[in-house]
C-alpha cells in the first residue's frame, strides 16, 4: 500500500509539472505572438520567400479559375507589367496560407460586385480603425500556419484520391509491440529482444508510410487546424463580420466531429513542448496519427465543399487584415490613401477617369500626379522622365480600386473596367518569337477582348517598338484609333510613345501629355511632373553629352537631327 501511494504521488507531481510547463508554454506564446503582430501591423513585411514558396501561393487563384469560379481576373501579361507580384508582398500582413492564399486570388479577381466590395471595405475599415480587434483575428491564423511548399486548397481537392486505405495493418503491429512490452514482465530476455525489434520496425514503418502520405498528411493536419481556429473564429466579434462569423459558426457545427482525437494527428501543434515531444515518441511507436487519418478521410471528402466554404472565409477576413496594414502604411509613409468613387457610364458619354495626386506605392519617395480626362491618353517625354511609372501608378490603382477597395492617392475615379496592357514584354524563345510578334499578340488579346464587349482600360508603353519608324508609326496610329473608336468598342486607353508624330495624328483621339526633364551642368534633372500638351523639348542627343559621347559623335548627330527636321531626310 506504501509502495502504491508512492507511486501515485510521483504520477501527481509530473502531472502538475507537465500542466504547469504547458500553461507557462502558452502564457509566453500568446505574449510573443501580440508584440510580433503589433510590431508587424503597418510596416514594410520582413518575410523573404524562398524557393517554390510564392509559385505555391498562387494556386489556389489558378485552381479557381480553372474551376471556373473566376468570371474575370488580371492576366499575367498584365499581372507581369504593373509589378503585382511587388504589390502583394508589400501588402501580405498574412499569418497563414489561407489569409496569402486569398489575398493573392482577391488582388488577381476583377469580378466582385460593387456590394462585395463595400462589405470588404466595411471590415477593412473597421480593422485599420481598432488594431487591437485586428490582432486579435490575427491570432488565430498564426495558429494555423503556413506551409512551405503544399498548396492546402489543391491537397482538399484531392483527397478523394487516398479512399479506401485501411488500418488493419497499424492495428496489428500497435498490439504486437505492446505484447512484446507486457512479456518484459514475464520473459525479460525474450521481452526486451522483441520490444527492441518492434520499436525498429514499427518506427521504419511509420516513416515510410508517413513518406508516401506525407504532403496529405500536412494537408489533413492543417485541415484539422483550420476547423479549432473557426471554434474561436465563431465567436469572434467585430463591425462587418456578422454574416461572414455567423457562417462559419454554421459550417463549424457541420464538421466539428473531425476534431475529436486531434491530439493523435503529428503537425497539430507541434508547440516544441515536452508534453508534445513526447507524443511524438508514442505516434512513432504506435502509429495513432496515421489510424486517425485513414480513419478521417471519408470524412474529409465527405465535407468538402464545407471545408472549401471555410477556407473562403477564412481567407477573406485575413486578408481584410492584411488590407488594414496596408492602408495604415500607407497613411504613415506617404500621407494619403483613397478609396475609389465608382461612376456608370455609357460608352457615348465619353466618361474617363480622374486622379488625384497619385503616386506609386514602390518608390521610396514618388512624385504624385493628377488627371481628370474623358478622352484616351497619349503621353510623350525621354527615357526615364517618367512616363512608364505613371502609366503603372494609373493600372495600379485601377486594380487595387477594383480588388481591395484601396487606392494610392488623395482621389481616383472610373468606371469599373478590366485592366489589361502591353508594357514590359520580352522575346519568347522557348517559341521562337522576337518581341515584335510576342508584343503585336498582347495588343490583339486587348482587341479581341473591346471586341467581345468588355469595358477596358488599358496601358500600352511604346508601341510596336520591335520595328522600323515607317511601319511602326503607320500601324500604332491604326491600332491606338481603334481603341478609341467609341463606336466599336468602349476601352480608355492610356499610351506611352517617343513618336512625335503620334501626338499629330492621333490628336483628335487622344489627349497629348507629356513629361520633361532639363540638362543643367551637364546633368539630367527629372522633374517626374504630369504636362498637358505633347513634348517639345529634344535632349536625347545633348544625353550624350552628359554620359562623356565625344563632341565629333554629338555635332554630327545634332547636324543629322537637324537635317531631318529641314527636309525630311537624312
Amino acid at each position: 500500500m506504501d509502495e502504491l501511494i508512492v507511486y501515485l504521488i510521483i504520477f501527481l507531481c509530473v502531472a502538475v509539472f507537465f500542466a504547469f510547463q504547458s500553461r507557462t508554454y502558452k502564457r509566453n506564446k500568446k505574449m510573443r505572438i501580440t508584440k510580433m503582430l503589433k510590431d508587424d501591423w503597418g510596416v514594410l513585411p520582413k518575410r523573404e520567400y524562398k524557393g517554390v514558396e510564392f509559385q505555391k501561393i498562387r494556386k489556389y487563384y489558378d485552381a479557381l479559375k480553372n474551376e471556373s469560379k473566376i468570371k474575370s481576373y488580371v492576366d499575367d501579361i498584365t499581372w507581369n507589367d504593373m509589378g503585382m507580384d511587388s504589390i502583394f508582398k508589400l501588402m501580405n500582413h498574412t499569418w497563414s496560407s489561407i489569409g496569402e492564399d486569398c489575398l493573392y486570388e482577391r488582388l488577381r479577381r476583377m469580378d466582385y460586385s460593387d456590394e462585395e466590395l463595400k462589405s470588404f471595405d466595411k471590415i477593412v475599415s473597421f480593422m485599420e480603425a481598432n488594431p487591437e480587434k485586428a490582432w486579435e483575428l490575427q491570432e488565430h491564423f498564426v495558429d494555423i500556419g503556413r506551409t512551405k511548399s503544399v498548396c492546402i486548397y489543391d491537397f482538399i481537392r484531392k483527397l478523394a484520391d487516398l479512399s479506401g486505405r485501411k488500418n488493419t495493418k497499424h492495428i496489428i503491429m500497435a498490439l504486437a509491440l505492446l505484447a512484446s512490452i507486457v512479456t518484459i514482465f514475464i520473459e525479460p530476455i525474450v521481452g526486451v529482444v522483441a520490444t527492441i525489434a518492434m520499436v525498429v520496425i514499427n518506427v521504419m514503418q511509420y516513416y515510410r508510410t508517413k513518406s508516401e502520405i506525407e504532403n496529405y498528411f500536412v494537408c489533413f493536419a492543417y485541415i484539422i487546424r483550420m476547423i479549432s481556429a473557426a471554434d474561436k473564429l465563431s465567436k469572434y466579434e467585430s463591425d462587418g463580420t456578422g454574416k461572414y462569423v455567423e457562417e462559419i459558426k454554421r459550417i463549424y457545427e457541420n464538421i466539428k466531429g473531425m476534431t475529436k482525437g486531434v491530439f493523435l494527428v503529428s503537425g497539430n501543434n507541434m508547440s516544441g513542448s515536452l508534453a508534445e515531444i513526447l507524443m511524438e515518441y508514442l505516434r512513432m511507436l504506435f502509429h495513432v496519427d496515421i489510424m486517425k487519418f485513414n480513419s478521417m478521410l471519408k470524412k474529409v471528402h465527405d465535407n468538402n465543399e464545407e471545408i472549401c466554404k471555410l477556407y473562403e472565409i477564412m481567407g477573406l477576413l485575413e486578408s481584410s487584415c492584411a488590407a488594414a496594414s496596408y492602408r495604415t502604411y500607407l497613411k504613415n509613409k506617404y500621407g494619403a490613401y483613397s478609396k475609389p468613387d465608382f461612376v456608370t457610364a455609357s460608352v457615348d458619354s465619353g466618361k474617363g477617369i480622374k486622379g488625384e495626386k497619385m503616386y506609386h506605392p514602390l518608390i521610396e519617395k514618388p512624385v504624385a500626379n493628377s488627371i481628370e480626362e474623358d478622352r484616351c491618353v497619349l503621353l510623350t517625354g525621354s527615357n526615364a522622365s517618367g512616363k512608364s511609372t505613371f502609366l503603372k501608378t494609373v493600372g495600379i490603382n485601377a486594380i487595387l480600386a477594383q480588388t481591395i477597395y484601396t487606392c494610392t492617392g488623395q482621389a481616383f475615379v472610373m468606371e469599373r473596367r478590366k485592366v489589361y496592357s502591353s508594357m514590359s514584354l520580352k522575346d519568347d524563345l522557348e517559341n521562337n518569337e522576337s518581341y515584335y510578334m510576342v508584343e503585336i499578340k498582347a495588343l490583339k488579346r486587348i482587341i479581341d477582348a473591346s471586341k467581345d464587349g468588355e469595358k477596358i482600360i488599358c496601358f500600352v508603353d511604346e508601341v510596336l517598338r520591335g520595328t522600323n519608324t515607317v511601319e511602326r508609326v503607320s500601324a500604332s496610329t491604326e491600332i491606338l484609333k481603334s481603341f478609341a473608336n467609341r463606336e466599336k468598342c468602349d476601352v480608355i486607353s492610356f499610351a506611352a510613345t517617343h513618336d512625335i508624330e503620334l501626338t499629330h495624328l492621333l490628336e483628335d483621339w487622344y489627349a497629348n501629355y507629356h513629361f520633361e526633364e532639363d540638362v543643367v551642368d551637364d546633368d539630367v534633372l527629372f522633374n517626374y511632373k504630369l504636362n498637358k500638351g505633347r513634348a517639345t523639348s529634344r535632349n536625347a542627343i545633348q544625353l550624350l553629352k552628359v554620359m562623356g559621347y565625344d563632341e565629333d559623335i554629338i555635332n554630327a548627330a545634332r547636324f543629322r537631327a537637324d537635317k531631318f527636321s529641314k527636309t525630311g531626310q537624312y
